[in-house]
């Protein structure tokens, strides 16, 4: 019989460290009002706050010159400087820039904010622009996929809900201000395919989830249509997801349709199963009405092959025909010291094909960011020092499975 209070992560937490500073972003409603009257100031300056953080997206209080300068100065200890950029590396053309921060305790995240709609001159296409953030929730990964680079990092500790907000709200101001191609704009959809593993910081995320798509001043407003949390597969907490009544897109990083390879490529599986995490997915769908992401990396000769992709369709549509989830296939980054590489082109599409012969809705992702370290936690592992091991936090993948539960 399973345990009925699994663990959320593969490796040992790391030691309890220093909270990060109290932001206003980690405040409830009325936590904010207590702040107001711990500062001496009136219950209404709370909203007149708000409005400078979510609709204004601003969190420098010296600049806001509806207040006193008194009071600015009060309420500047409620908006500490929770990330510092090391560095942003940019590609197509200033289109898609990643970031690299360093948190309050020297810890690394990054985040990729994406533009689409721009003609090769980069001038707007007739469908207009989109863009899209991918967010950190972790500082590394304690998830061990031996693909990734953040799991070679291991876990070092979770982000606060304001860590996380502020890595919206910075790209979201970046792209009001005009500062990438296409001019001023507004920011549409936030992934959670960062650093970490989203539903292994749960509150955190759903914290901040809420105040992201809250609506101004209370938040920036953003669909929830527009958010995505990706998971590795712990199916506990996408149960308990689906009960939320949030509209958020599930991702759910499957990789192959087989426990034996997917036990190599995810360790997560050895507790949680194909079957079961399918299973989970298929019934957030139907609870939420929302589409499942299905996200398969394709990695040479090792589950490009046209009969794993027959295998992923009947294991699909063995749950439901009525579209209840997508494939996106991903053309891998990779990672150095990984003995994986991207499929050929032509397995790629063989793949696809076979996928789109049975039936099955599928894209290839748009394969971005090659060439700055695009996958998640390179920049962050080149800027460790020393450079990080890649066994770190990781599980001894020779070892035999633990046994698994009937399913």
């Amino acid at each position: 019989m399973s345990d009925p209070n699994p663990p959320l992560c593969l490796v040992e937490p790391p030691p309890p460290r220093g909270k990060p500073p109290r932001h206003w972003a980690d405040l409830t409603a009325a936590e904010r009002l207590e702040a107001m009257a711990e500062a001496g100031l009136p219950a209404f300056r709370a909203k007149q706050i708000a409005a400078h953080y979510g609709h204004h997206l601003s969190g420098q209080p010296e600049t806001w010159t509806d207040l006193s300068l008194e009071h600015r100065r009060q309420v500047a200890r409620l908006f500490p400087d929770l990330l510092h950029k090391l560095e942003d590396r940019q590609c197509d053309g200033g289109a898609t820039v990643k970031s690299l921060y360093r948190l309050f305790d020297g810890e690394l995240v990054e985040t990729v904010l994406m533009r689409y709609g721009l003609t090769e001159e980069l001038t707007v296409g007739p469908r207009g622009l989109r863009s899209t953030l991918c967010v950190s929730s972790q500082a590394g990964c304690g998830m061990a996929c031996p693909f990734c680079a953040t799991g070679g990092l291991g876990l070092k500790r979770n982000l606060s809900p304001a860590e996380i907000v502020e890595q919206v709200r910075q790209a979201a101001r970046l792209l009001a201000d005009g500062g990438l191609p296409g001019g001023p704009g507004r920011l549409h959809n936030v992934v959670f395919m960062g650093m970490g593993e989203p539903l292994a910081n749960y509150r955190a995320v759903l914290a901040a989830v809420r105040l992201i798509t809250a609506a101004p001043p209370a938040g920036f407003g953003l669909s929830a249509r527009g958010l995505t949390i990706s998971t590795c597969g712990l199916v506990p907490a996408i149960g308990r997801l689906a009960q939320e009544g949030l509209p958020v897109t599930l991702a759910v990083s499957l990789h192959a349709p087989d426990d034996e390879t997917r036990d190599r490529l995810v360790p997560v599986n050895r507790r949680w199963p194909v079957a079961q995490l399918l299973d989970a997915a298929w019934d957030y769908a139907r609870v939420t009405g929302r589409r499942v992401s299905i996200e398969y990396a394709l990695m040479r000769d090792l589950n490009d092959q046209v009969a794993r992709a027959d295998h992923l369709a009947d294991l699909l549509q063995g749950r439901g025909h009525w579209g209840w989830f997508h494939v996106n296939l991903i053309p891998l980054n990779r990672v150095p010291g990984s003995p994986w590489t991207a499929s050929r082109r032509r397995d790629q599409e063989a793949f696809r094909r076979r996928l789109e012969g049975r039936g099955v809705p599928v894209t290839v992702r748009d394969s971005r960011g090659q060439e700055i370290d695009g996958a998640c936690g390179q920049l962050a592992a080149a800027w460790s020092q020393p450079v990080a091991d890649s066994t770190a936090g990781s599980v001894d993948l020779s070892a035999a499975p633990a046994p698994r539960p009937t399913v």
